[in-house]
């Protein structure tokens, strides 16, 4: 597989530098890296971007994480491998990424459990680090970026 197009971040460096000054301020917080990265991997199921797929479950394989957890991320309410803790932020991201799939885009519900478990500037990096995720999988995406086959 071939991209379409050169990579946007890398036709406009501008726009790199602020999606990597946004991710980078989104863990200056208390939120576990490992937290970040497991959201980051569930989204990327969800849009079905492969390169951030790939990417994240590394990842979270470099950082230790066992091969359950990995795996378990995409049926993480079925798996019992998760703290409530990130259960409330993996609940947060699917909320927040399928904001059309629903009437109520965030259910209270959702975000009364978030809330529960984090406090707002916990909050503010989650829903910070849920967008940038997004962004990074639309642009994949959308130029279908393939996987490195090399490393």
């Amino acid at each position: 597989m071939q991209a379409r197009m050169t990579h946007p971040v890398m036709v406009l460096p501008d726009a790199m530098k602020a999606l990597l000054a946004l991710s980078k301020a989104t863990k200056s917080g208390t939120v576990p890296d490992v937290t970040h990265a497991l959201i980051h991997l569930r989204v990327s199921q969800i849009n079905g971007c492969s390169v951030c797929v790939d990417m994240h479950a590394r990842e979270l394989k470099d950082a230790g994480e066992s091969d359950e957890r990995i795996w378990g991320v995409g049926a993480w309410r079925e798996s019992p491998y998760f703290t409530d803790a990130e259960r409330a932020a993996l609940a947060l991201a699917e909320s927040v990424t399928r904001l059309a799939d629903r009437p109520d885009a965030v259910p209270d519900a959702v975000w009364d459990d978030a809330a529960g478990i984090y406090d707002e500037k916990e909050l503010s990096s989650l829903l910070l680090s849920i967008a940038a995720i997004n962004v990074w999988n639309r642009l994949n995406s959308a130029i279908r970026q393939p996987v490195p086959t090399t490393r």
